[in-house]
């Protein structure tokens, strides 16, 4: 055999040689299509040596059974096969494509270590469990509607987004970041979720409080959306902390506290709300009244979730990628217990579940709504006391940092008709006190009100 053809069969990260045809085929098969794809040549020895294929028709056969019964997702339109001919052989190529599935695993052995294999140099190697769940969750949320559906906007920033992500120890200056998070479409288009995400956006998220028990009439309308969602969250959630009424029995000891709602079931209902919401319909809105407080979020149960698997707490995200944003930032628990939670708390009454709809309607306390009209006792506000130990200008600068956390010392100044100096004096005090605290840089970076 001359050198040239000798050169041609060397084993490297994308050419396997085999001797014959074995089982092991089917583990090489899968190895290229999860990594960048490859050829197994059948009649050639580890060293190069050409001895051809002897039944040529019983070993396509096999390999045509592996490539259509052995392997899941189905590969037949990544793989094809061919004959070549040298110096009297037979040999077969099985030119394999990288998997247009994120993974592919041996049916036998399911979506597992034993069933997952890499492409490492001229070695398979099993994936670990993690690397699996990853790929395995994206071969689901590549149908997510949000990942396909083109933003309004060709040209987004994600400057809050970083932050958030940098606080949590991810580095973002790598070119992949948007990548890693599934923020364009196929086409390379920035995606619904990007616009979601981003620093502007044309999506709003309302707050309106109406001052009976009916929608007769709004005594408040706040929309903390058009921005990153991680932001929009995290107001919603300052201000429900600001909305829970506490009332104090400082008769017995240890002091009793008694809140007008149960605030981890209505952060979960808001949770819920953000991440199983059609976003294609319209957003989610919540609505307090005298009485209640009520979560909507669009769309309905997510295909394939029956009413008795929604109580038990079973996973089912609508919207799987934002779910995995959400986790990443340690808002939530891939685990189903936010409705479980809500359910022990006030039954499955509190919810309504219709076709494109499902409401949360939490109740408030009776007995702190009665105590509140008699202002006994009364803590309202971040947990115990919003007002207590802050000064007439921090108690309306926390109000400004709840409606907008970009704001500067220069706004905060302009809104109250106050010194610039006397602004920046309010925000060093509360960040002294505890009630506020500065997310990224100075001149990039928001504020955050954190006391509880």
């Amino acid at each position: 055999m001359s050198v040239e053809a000798f050169m041609e069969y060397i084993e490297s990260e994308t050419l396997e040689l085999k001797e014959k045809y074995t089982d092991v085929i089917c583990k090489e098969i899968v190895s290229f299509l999860n990594t960048e794809g490859g050829t197994l040549v059948i009649g050639v020895k580890d060293d190069g040596t050409v001895i051809g294929v002897e039944k040529v028709d019983e070993t396509l056969k096999k390999i045509s059974d592996v490539i259509t019964m052995q392997i899941e997702p189905n590969p037949q339109d990544e793989i094809r096969s061919e004959l070549k001919f040298e110096d009297g052989n037979t040999l077969i190529y099985i030119h394999v494509n990288q998997g247009s599935k994120n993974i592919y695993c041996q049916k036998k052995y399911g979506f597992s270590s034993s069933g997952c294999s890499v492409r490492i140099g001229t070695t398979c190697r099993e994936m670990t469990p993690e690397q699996i769940r990853i790929r395995y969750e994206r071969n689901f949320t590549d149908l997510e509607y949000m990942l396909k559906k083109k933003s309004g906007f060709a040209d987004l920033s994600f400057r809050e987004l970083k932050i958030y992500y940098e606080e949590k120890g991810f580095h973002t200056d790598r070119g992949d970041f948007e990548s890693n998070l599934s923020l364009k479409n196929d086409n390379g288009d920035y995606n619904l979720l990007a616009e979601l995400l981003s620093d502007k956006n044309n999506i709003p998220f309302i707050f309106v409080k109406f001052q009976g028990d009916n929608k007769a009439a709004i005594s408040e309308r706040n929309d903390y959306g058009c921005g990153c969602l991680l932001t929009t969250y995290n107001k919603i959630k300052t201000r429900l902390l600001a909305e829970n009424i506490c009332i104090s029995d400082t008769t017995v000891r240890p002091r009793v506290d008694k809140y007008l709602f149960d605030y981890d079931s209505v952060n979960e209902a808001v949770i819920n709300a953000l991440v199983h919401n059609d976003w294609t319909i319209t957003e989610p809105q919540i609505s307090m009244y005298s009485d209640r407080i009520e979560i909507v979020s669009h769309g309905g149960l997510t295909k394939g979730l029956t009413e008795k698997q929604f109580f038990e707490g079973v996973s089912k995200p609508r919207n799987a990628t934002l779910m995995r944003i959400f986790l990443a930032m340690g808002l939530t628990e891939h685990t189903g217990h936010g409705v479980p939670t809500i359910v022990e708390r006030y039954g499955t009454n509190v919810f309504e579940i219709e076709e494109n709809l499902i409401r949360c309607t939490i109740p408030f306390d009776s007995k702190v709504l009665e105590l509140s009209k008699k202002n006994v006792g009364l803590n309202v506000g971040l947990n115990v006391g919003l007002n207590i130990g802050l000064n007439k200008t921090e108690k309306a600068t926390i109000g400004i940092l709840l409606e907008d956390a970009y704001v500067t010392a220069d706004d905060i100044a302009q809104k109250l008709e106050v010194t610039k100096r006397t602004a920046e004096r309010a925000l060093s005090g509360l960040q002294k006190k505890g009630y506020i605290e500065r997310i990224g840089s100075k001149r990039d970076g928001s504020w955050r009100v954190v006391k509880q």
